[in-house]
């Protein structure tokens, strides 16, 4: 049974993790090349950042750490590289908003899908935050105005993707997950290479590929990595919608790129309820929420 500390370190790392890959609709936004470019340099520089901090970790055992490398890490790294093609694709085809809204389903997937594979059944407080969520990404789908079929549709993949990637990592908590997701990013840079034009870009290009692919890969992924296998699957997914509100955020600082009433009062639900199943699994019992 983990600790309260591990549970509580596991909402802090999930929660990192959230605020990093909330930058991905900011960097897309920023630098003006297409989805299969931007995800070639991304691989690059996330994979050398994720390989820094494996090293950090291991130190003389990193190479075993690659070694121990099996199935379920084969399985992560397919779910996690079809992940971020889709989702860097999506971002071409609808609004930072929507995508991100649509991200907040995973709280749905992910309870049926650990209660499908894991037996993990998920506690009152999460049922109802899951509830509450849905209600505001369909709020936001049915009567939004300021997104596209193709880029929902992609970002629905991307959160299925994830979604099972919490399951995968929840079945096995003893896999190498950040060397896995260190691969995955690699694998991602021989598919997107040539179907980009990663030669023809700016060194000021570069150097903002360089902070997406260390701030939204590296940083996200090795935080998710830590704290997912700490705390039950559907937590992980709630705190992962925080990406919800944020995502849009930093682009309609940045840009200016509004977005519609009823997608503002959609993700302001999927807020609450994030916010509000984190305060109640305090008070409650939280290191047997855990369990």
């Amino acid at each position: 049974m983990p600790s309260r500390r591990d549970y509580q370190l596991g909402l802090l790392f999930v929660t990192i993790s959230a605020i990093a890959w909330s930058t991905a609709g900011f960097f897309t936004r920023l630098i003006p090349l297409d989805s299969f470019t931007m995800l070639a340099w991304r691989g690059i520089f996330g994979s050398l950042s994720l390989l820094i901090v494996i090293i950090a970790m291991n130190g003389r055992n990193t190479l075993h750490e690659f070694l121990r490398i099996g199935k379920p890490e084969c399985i992560y790294i397919a779910l996690t590289v079809v992940g971020m093609i889709m989702f860097i694709t999506s971002l071409g085809h609808t609004s930072v908003a929507h995508g991100a809204v649509i991200y907040a389903t995973i709280p749905f997937l992910a309870a049926f899908l650990g209660w499908m594979f894991l037996g993990e059944i998920p506690g009152r407080s999460a049922i109802v935050s899951s509830v509450v969520a849905i209600s505001g990404v369909l709020l936001m789908v049915g009567f939004g105005s300021d997104g596209g079929l193709l880029g929902d549709v992609l970002a629905f993949g991307m959160t299925l993707s994830m979604a099972l990637s919490i399951i995968v990592m929840r079945k096995n908590p003893s896999m190498s997950a950040t060397p896995a997701a260190c691969l995955g990013a690699v694998i991602s840079i021989f598919i997107c290479w040539p179907l980009g034009t990663p030669l023809e870009v700016t060194g000021l290009q570069i150097f903002q590929m360089a902070l997406f692919g260390m701030v939204n890969s590296a940083v996200g992924l090795a935080f998710f990595a830590w704290g997912s296998r700490k705390i039950p699957a559907v937590e992980t997914a709630l705190i992962g919608a925080l990406d919800t509100p944020l995502a849009p955020l930093w682009v309609w600082l940045a840009f200016n790129e509004k977005p519609g009433v009823n997608t503002i009062i959609g993700g302001s639900i999927v807020f609450a309820a994030v916010i509000g199943h984190i305060v109640a699994s305090q008070r409650s019992q939280p290191v047997a929420s855990a369990a």
